[in-house]
């Protein structure tokens, strides 16, 4: 009996010294969390100043709760190196791929990066910041993490700054923006997305598999016309629509890029994101600091289309150039004339576009040069004077026109490119981008200009400067941007080559700052041979952006059902074109879906044709704030089935639009059974009506009035065929 109690009071006491040890430990920590209104980041540091990520997913009831994750997880037991650092560096106990890696002035390669202190502000109502401050204990090397939370949206944005005190000049051989570490799930699948010019944005998904698996571009400019930046991680199991936790991500930057998808021993993903560093090993001198473009991300457990949502929230209220703003349809000369026109004919489309009711004329390509006119794409880019033949009375005349006309008047320009064919060149060899000695390789029989150079970056500030000091009622902007960059060189940088990729992107920030700054509200198109320059570190400059050369309307309905994961419909530039074989119903309700412009001839539309399409631009002028401003829901994916549908929502529930497009027309291909509407008030009823009908056809759905529980649970049949191949439905509160 005596032996039994002393074993019980041994017992108490190894329990206590357990449970005091565990205790301190949590003391001993300290932790940091970001919230959102659905999901935290909670890093901590450790007593030996480590900083790491312990958890990243759905908000837990207790911030109390944080500190105990760790000692759930099973660690590597030999392997210091296998750690969840929150912005992991090279050269000391890491064993995995670094966010960080550097040469210092002596030529020692190792980096150990120590909390030293953090403070939280608040940027602005339901915006906060985080800053951390980490230090190496050996050299005078400081980096700060920044973490900027928007809590309504769920989306937190990531980047870093880096400076030294060294006596000579580091190298950054690497420098990723943010370094993300998740762990919990038992696997992860990976949406990305590839394709070319024409094919942009076609989706593949896999699942991670040990190891790294890198997305990147090395293209210089024109980045994405392989591979764009943005993805998607599923956890567990591959996310649905309404279902599944799933990652949507992307880097803000408009120039190289890489991402690291690296699953490590444990089973835990690190996601390590930022410029490309191939190439463009950093060279930063003493006190300079360097600022990593931010790394997005948004994380849902309801699946992609919330997590969509949420992003086009963020995007819309922080992002993107008058994000809550309105749109201009417009009708472009591209398709109707190509590089052949003249001031009378100009004249005739620009009374077209009043014609056809849209708000804007644009005119493309092909409106200047001299010494080397602009007839074909082989000359005169950089030369930015005005056709005389073509237009001898300038551009003013043509902005008369469209005002006398009650319309607005665009224009194209590509300034940061230059024709071998054009003054420019001869004038300024030193300003284009090519290795001395060697042979010239163009794209698009052109190249690029090194905006690395600030002479480069007034020059290409002066294109737009000039046109609208000499036509101030000029009102909108389409900017081009359609080479890649060969033979990287830049005569400015000398002897700082590897600063060239990441110093041209700066350079063209700077020069659309400076736009902006004196042009704050000019809407303006991101174009780059169609999709070669998506991103939201562009974005911030321009209104919209143009999704693909290829206008095809079958081809369209999968691009922009894509996109619209990461771009809300105000931004995707979807123009009515001669492309396809479709009828100019299909190809008009395609192109709703988006910013609604026409690539046309007008004059060649039958009678028919143009009554449809003048009623809907009616339509989509009626519609466009909920397209524009309101809740996407994707209803029917196109792949794998014959027919897609998408449908919009207004904030306040009361009015939404169904677009049904057929993608099959094999025989008796459609939507035989009813698409389930989603997004309305269930206890309201709706009127359910079919627009955009063609003239002296029937409605294919009857107008009727239905529960918005009927409409959500039962749903309602577009009646979708091959011979019927588009349906358009208005939605509004009865």
């Amino acid at each position: 009996m005596k032996k039994q109690s002393i074993n019980l009071r041994q017992s108490f006491a190894i329990a206590f010294f357990i449970l005091t040890s565990y205790c301190s430990s949590i003391t001993a920590q300290e932790i940091i969390p970001v919230k959102t209104k659905s999901n935290a980041l909670v890093l901590r540091v450790n007593k030996g100043k480590e900083l790491s990520t312990i958890y990243l997913g759905e908000k837990l009831a207790n911030d109390s709760d944080y500190a105990k994750i760790q000692g759930q997880f099973r660690q590597g037991t030999d392997y210091s190196g296998i750690y969840n650092a929150a912005y992991t560096a090279s050269g000391s106990k890491n064993l995995l791929e670094p966010a960080i890696t550097v040469t210092h002035a002596d030529g020692n390669t190792s980096l150990d990066l120590l909390y030293v202190s953090h403070k939280t502000n608040t940027i602005s109502a339901g915006v906060s910041q985080t800053e951390i401050t980490l230090k190496d204990p050996v050299y005078p090397v400081e980096v700060h993490l920044f973490i900027q939370a928007y809590f309504d949206t769920d989306v937190i944005e990531q980047w870093t700054t880096i400076q030294h005190n060294e006596k000579g000049s580091i190298t950054l051989n690497k420098y990723a923006s943010a370094n993300l570490y998740l762990k919990g799930y038992n696997s992860f699948w990976l949406n990305q997305y590839h394709g070319d010019w024409a094919k942009e944005m076609q989706p593949e998904e896999t699942k991670i598999t040990h190891g790294i698996k890198t997305l990147d571009t090395k293209l210089g400019s024109r980045t994405n016309l392989f591979l764009p930046s943005v993805f998607m991680i599923s956890l567990d199991k591959p996310a649905t629509e309404d279902e599944g936790k799933v990652l949507f991500a992307g880097l803000e930057w408009s120039g190289n890029f890489r991402t690291d998808l690296e699953l490590d021993p444990l089973n835990n993903l690190r996601i390590i994101s930022g410029i490309n560093n191939a190439a463009a090993a950093y060279k930063l001198a003493k006190n300079e600091v360097f600022t990593t473009p931010k790394f997005w991300y948004t994380l849902s457990s309801k699946g992609k289309g919330n997590a969509s949502r949420n992003l086009h929230d963020w995007s819309r209220n922080y992002k993107i150039l008058d994000g809550k703003g309105d749109r201009l349809t417009l009708l472009n000369n591209w398709e109707a004339t190509y590089f052949s026109f003249d001031e009378e004919k100009l004249k005739v489309l620009i009374a077209d576009s009043k014609k056809l009711g849209v708000d804007m004329f644009l005119l493309d390509d092909g409106w200047f040069g001299n010494t080397y006119p602009r007839n074909n794409d082989d000359a005169a880019l950089g030369d930015w004077d005005v056709n005389k033949k073509k237009l001898p009375n300038g551009i003013g005349t043509l902005v008369k026109t469209a005002k006398d006309n009650q319309v607005k008047f665009g224009i194209w320009i590509e300034p940061e490119m230059v024709s071998p064919a054009s003054d420019l060149y001869k004038k300024h060899p030193e300003w284009v981008v090519k290795q001395q000695g060697r042979s010239e390789h163009y794209f698009r029989n052109q190249l690029v200009l090194d905006l690395a150079n600030p002479k480069v970056q007034d020059f290409v500030y002066g294109v737009v400067d000039n046109l609208f000091t000499e036509n101030p009622e000029l009102a909108y902007i389409k900017w081009d941007c359609n080479a890649v960059i060969y033979n990287a060189y830049s005569n400015y940088l000398k002897d700082k080559q590897n600063n060239f990729y990441t110093d041209y992107v700066n350079g063209l920030y700077k020069v659309l700052e400076r736009i902006r700054v004196k042009y704050p509200t000019v809407p303006m198109m991101l174009c780059s041979g169609g999709g070669g320059r998506v991103d939201y570190g562009a974005l911030k400059y321009f209104t919209e952006f143009w999704p693909s050369d290829n206008t095809d309307p079958l081809e369209r309905v999968y691009m922009q059902y894509e996109y619209s994961y990461f771009y809300p419909a105000l931004t995707i530039a979807a123009h009515v074109t001669d492309w396809g074989k479709q009828s100019i119903k299909y190809r008009t309700d395609v192109a709703m879906m988006g910013r609604l412009g026409f690539d046309i001839v007008v004059k060649e539309l039958n009678e028919k044709d143009l009554a449809f399409t003048q009623q809907a631009i009616k339509n989509y002028n009626v519609l466009s704030n909920t397209i524009w401003q309101g809740d996407q829901y994707r209803l029917q994916n196109p792949w794998g089935n014959d027919a897609a549908s998408v449908m919009f929502v207004n904030k306040n529930g009361n009015e939404g639009v169904v677009f049904t497009y057929s993608v099959n027309s094999r025989y008796e291909a459609g939507t035989h059974l009813p698409i389930k509407l989603k997004g309305l008030q269930a206890g309201q009823n709706y009127k359910v009506e079919e627009i955009n009908v063609y003239p002296d056809k029937k409605p294919v759905v009857e107008t009727a009035v239905y529960s918005g529980d009927f409409l959500m649970q039962v749903g309602i049949n577009p009646n979708v065929t091959a011979s019927n191949s588009s349906v358009v439905l208005k939605i509004t509160k009865a």
